[in-house]
C-alpha cells in the first residue's frame, strides 16, 4: 500500500477529533445523582463517534451546529410528545406567545401515527376561519411535503411575517380529497378571556388559554359582571382550552375557591414533588353556583381547574370528558439561548386522580358539537405519550393496531365509494364529502353568533344555563374534598 501525506485530511482529521473529544468533555462533566449514574453516558462514546466520523469522512464540509441541534431533536423525539428542543428563536418565540401574541395562523398542532394533526385552531384567528378542524392532517406546507417534519419545523413554517400568505395542505379524515386552505397571516392576540352576561344575574367567562395575566383577566371579569347585577350562578367555560402556565391555573383556582391545594406534581426528581396551594382569597361568593363547561379540547392546565373544583365540589363539571394531558413541562434555558421543554413530572388533582390519558370525566355529560365523521383527538391518541394510571404498554399496542385496522377499513370504504362514482367528473367527486354531502358543518363559526343563535346548537352551553336558571346547581364548596372525588371517571 503507498502513503502519502495528505495536509487537508489530517487537518480534517485533527478537527473532527477535537470535536469527538469536546463532546465526550461535555457529557463527562454533566451532574450525576451517583457514581453508578455514568454507565448511562456510556451511549454518547457511539455518539461521539459517529460525531467523529461524519467529519472526518463526509463528502463535504459538514455543518457541526447543525448536527448538534439534530442530534438533541433526535434524542428528545424518543421521548413524549410535549417533549422538544427551541432553537434561540422558537425560544423567543415561545416566551412572545406565553406574554400573549405572536404572528402567524393560529392553530395548536401535535402528532399523532407520525403525521402532523391539528389539536384545535385558536377561536377567530385566520385558520379557524379557514375552516380548519380538530383532527385535519398537515400534510404539506407551501407545497413542501410535511413527512417526517417535527412539530417546531412545521410552527416555524407556518409562521411568519404579518399579511404574507402560507398554503396548507390538508388530509380529513374520512374524505378523499386534499384540501388546500390558503391563510393569510396575522398578528394572534391570545385574548385568554372573553366574559358576558347570559340572563339577570348568570355570567360567563371563557378561558382560552393560560398566559401570564389569566387570572387578572377572570378576577377583571368576574368584577365587571357583578357591578351589573349581583351573581347568582356562573358558567366558566374550559371548552377547547389547550392549557398554558401553572401558575396561572392554580391563582384562578384561588379566585373561586380561595386558599387550598389546587395540584399535586410528582416526578423522578425530588424538587418536582410538590403540591401547589392557592394563596388568595376567593374573589366570587363561595355559595355562588358554578356549571364549568369542557370537552375533548380542555388540556393541562383547564384540566387542573376543572378537576380541583371537582373534587371540592365547588362547581358542576359539564360536557364531554377531556384531553388528558396529566403531565408538566419545565422550560430550560441552555447557556446560547435555545432551550428544552421537558416533561419532568405528572400531575395529580387534590384528591389523587392522574389525569394522565384518563382525563376528567364530566359529572354531567353532553356530547360535542362535532362536524361529521371528525373524532376527536386526545391524549392517549398522540405518539409516545406517557401512560396513564390504567394504561400498560399492551393497551398502546392494541390501540396502534385498532388504529391501523379502522385506517385500512376506511380507506376500503373510501374506494368503494371513489369505483361507485367512476362516472361522474372529478369536479363533482371533489364537491362531495364521504356521505355525498356538500354542507357546511356550521353557517358560522360560534364566537362569530347571538347569544341566542349560540344556544341554539351549543347544547352544552344551554343545558348549563337552564340548570342555572332553574335552581338546579348548589355549591357544595366547604374546603373540603369530597368523599368518593378520587374515584370520579
Amino acid at each position: 500500500m503507498t502513503m502519502f501525506l495528505d495536509r487537508p485530511r489530517i487537518a480534517r482529521r485533527a478537527k473532527g477529533l477535537a470535536l469527538g473529544l469536546v463532546f465526550l468533555a461535555v457529557f463527562a462533566v454533566a451532574p450525576l445523582a451517583k457514581a453508578s449514574d455514568f454507565k448511562i453516558y456510556e451511549g454518547f462514546k457511539t455518539l461521539a463517534r459517529v460525531f467523529y466520523e461524519v467529519n472526518l469522512r463526509f463528502v463535504e464540509e459538514p455543518d457541526n451546529s447543525e448536527m448538534v441541534q439534530g442530534a438533541v431533536r433526535g434524542m428528545l423525539n424518543t421521548l413524549d410528545p410535549h417533549s422538544s428542543y427551541m432553537t434561540v428563536e422558537e425560544m423567543n418565540d415561545f416566551q412572545q406567545e406565553s406574554s400573549g401574541s405572536f404572528t402567524g395562523v393560529g392553530v395548536e398542532i401535535s402528532t399523532r401515527d407520525s403525521v402532523l394533526t391539528v389539536v384545535a385552531p385558536i377561536e377567530g384567528t385566520p385558520a379557524a376561519k379557514a375552516g380548519m378542524r380538530s383532527g385535519d392532517q398537515i400534510i404539506a406546507i407551501d407545497d413542501k411535503p410535511t413527512k417526517d417534519m417535527s412539530v417546531g419545523d412545521a410552527v416555524k413554517a407556518i409562521r411568519g411575517p404579518k399579511g404574507s400568505k402560507v398554503l396548507i395542505g390538508v388530509h380529513r379524515p374520512g374524505q378523499e380529497r386534499i384540501l388546500t386552505l390558503t391563510i393569510i397571516r396575522d398578528f394572534i392576540p391570545l385574548r385568554s378571556v372573553r366574559s358576558e352576561e347570559l340572563a339577570p344575574g348568570i355570567g360567563y367567562i371563557q378561558i382560552t388559554n393560560f398566559q401570564v395575566d389569566t387570572a387578572q383577566e377572570v378576577e377583571k371579569a368576574l368584577k365587571t359582571l357583578a357591578a351589573k347585577t349581583p351573581l347568582t350562578g356562573l358558567v366558566l367555560d374550559l371548552r377547547n382550552d389547550p392549557g398554558g402556565l401553572l401558575d396561572q391555573s392554580i391563582r384562578v383556582s384561588g379566585i373561586f375557591m380561595g386558599p387550598v391545594p389546587v395540584v399535586e406534581t410528582r416526578g423522578r426528581v425530588d424538587d418536582q414533588n410538590m403540591v401547589y396551594n392557592s394563596e388568595q382569597e376567593a374573589v366570587l361568593s363561595l355559595k355562588c353556583p358554578i356549571v364549568v363547561l369542557v370537552n375533548e379540547g380542555s388540556a393541562s392546565a383547564s384540566e387542573i381547574v376543572a378537576g380541583a373544583m371537582q373534587d371540592y365540589g365547588r362547581a358542576v363539571i359539564l360536557g364531554a370528558r377531556t384531553f388528558g394531558k396529566g403531565s408538566v413541562q419545565s422550560v430550560v434555558r441552555l447557556p446560547d439561548g435555545s432551550g428544552l421543554r421537558l416533561t419532568t413530572a405528572r400531575f395529580y388533582t387534590p384528591s389523587g386522580r392522574s389525569i394522565q390519558t384518563d382525563g376528567i370525566a364530566p359529572d354531567i355529560e353532553v356530547a360535542s358539537l362535532l362536524p361529521p365523521n371528525i373524532k376527536a383527538l386526545r391524549e392517549k391518541d398522540l405518539d409516545r405519550h406517557l401512560l396513564g394510571v390504567n394504561e400498560t404498554k399492551d393497551d398502546l399496542k392494541d390501540n396502534n393496531d385498532k388504529d391501523a385496522k379502522d385506517e385500512a377499513d376506511s380507506k376500503g370504504r373510501r374506494l368503494s365509494k371513489s369505483k361507485s362514482r367512476s362516472k361522474k367528473s372529478r369536479v363533482d367527486v371533489d364537491d362531495e364529502d364521504e356521505d355525498g354531502q356538500d354542507e357546511p358543518f356550521l353557517e358560522k363559526p360560534l364566537y362569530e353568533m347571538t347569544l341566542a343563535e349560540r344556544l341554539e346548537v351549543d347544547k352544552q352551553l344551554s343545558q348549563a344555563l337552564e340548570m342555572l336558571r332553574g335552581g338546579k346547581v348548589q355549591s357544595r364548596f366547604t374546603g373540603l374534598l369530597v368523599v368518593g372525588a378520587r374515584n370520579r371517571g
